[in-house]
């Protein structure tokens, strides 16, 4: 048995494909009652279809002429989490975002009406979005070869290339990926290693889903395993920095993204430990924005 509203968008597929139908050829089609189908043609015309009816005994419906459906209709919550959602993936800088958000983009205002669409180019225009750009984004394929293995829990053959440059094969049980600091990073356990490790996404060459399955530890906490496992990188710069914390917060919250934390012997103070790497700049550049991101009561 159809639901209604199953019929309802047939009555409007009917009326794009076929210039004019008549009620008791509708109801026909439709395997209802003509009073049913004017039902229909109100439900319709309530959401804006422009649908024009012609009286008396050879009357019928049909489409305003010229009026063209877009293939896409979206309210204006939707129509700015798209286009929200990406400004961040072109922000986020993956290697084929540029040439596709645009062409999103575009598709999308084109089906907006004009005071949408004025909103959604005033998003566009007026927005600046707090993300990390990407350093050394990773390709589309390898990014969605990894998530579709975390997600399926499916092991994937990796061709990678380490800092030094030497290139490596590895299967790899790939728990989970994320963002931070610029940079993308696949966690898992690397059976030639024989341990967990982090993978730099920019430094995969080649990613193949295998049909061997594995189990992911319950719990485990990607973001967590790589803000600790950078935090312990082998560094040049070193910097502490004492900072008055008043709602007691600041440490947990402020690790999570500089590195690691400790209590200070001064009252209401947590000393910050600051350890980077010296690929990613030399202070005071890198510590300005580390923080400046640290969330202040």
């Amino acid at each position: 048995m159809y639901h209604p509203t199953t019929r309802v968008l047939t009555v409007l597929e009917l009326l794009q494909s076929h210039q004019r139908f008549s009620g008791p050829e509708l109801a026909k089609r439709l395997e209802v009652n003509v009073r049913t189908v004017r039902h229909y043609i109100m439900m319709l015309q309530d959401m804006g279809i422009p649908i024009e009816s012609e009286r008396g005994r050879y009357g019928a419906y049909r489409l305003r002429p010229g009026f063209k459906l877009p293939p896409l209709m979206f309210t204006e919550d939707e129509a700015l989490a798209l286009t929200l959602g990406l400004l961040t993936a072109r922000r986020l800088g993956l290697t084929v975002a540029a040439p596709a958000v645009e062409g999103t983009l575009a598709k999308v205002e084109r089906v907006l009406p004009t005071t949408l669409r004025e909103r959604v180019q005033a998003v566009q225009e007026t927005l600046v979005i707090d993300v990390h750009t990407s350093f050394a984004a990773p390709t589309s394929e390898v990014l969605g070869t990894l998530c579709m293995a975390a997600q399926q829990s499916r092991q994937v053959k990796l061709h990678y290339r380490s800092w030094r440059s030497e290139e490596t094969e590895r299967v790899v049980d790939p728990y989970g990926l994320v963002y931070l600091g610029g940079r993308w990073f696949a966690v898992g356990y690397c059976h030639l290693r024989a341990g967990l490790r982090t993978f730099r996404l920019d430094r995969v060459l080649q990613a193949e889903m295998r049909s061997d399955r594995f189990v992911r530890p319950p719990g485990f906490d990607s973001l967590e395993y790589v803000t600790h496992a950078l935090a312990n990188v082998p560094g040049t710069w070193f910097v502490e920095v004492l900072l008055e914390n008043h709602a007691g917060g600041c440490s947990q919250r402020g690790a999570k993204s500089t590195g690691h934390s400790r209590a200070s012997k001064r009252r209401r103070h947590v000393a910050l430990l600051l350890r980077k790497p010296a690929l990613d700049g030399s202070p005071p550049g890198w510590l300005r924005m580390l923080l400046c991101r640290i969330p202040a009561s």
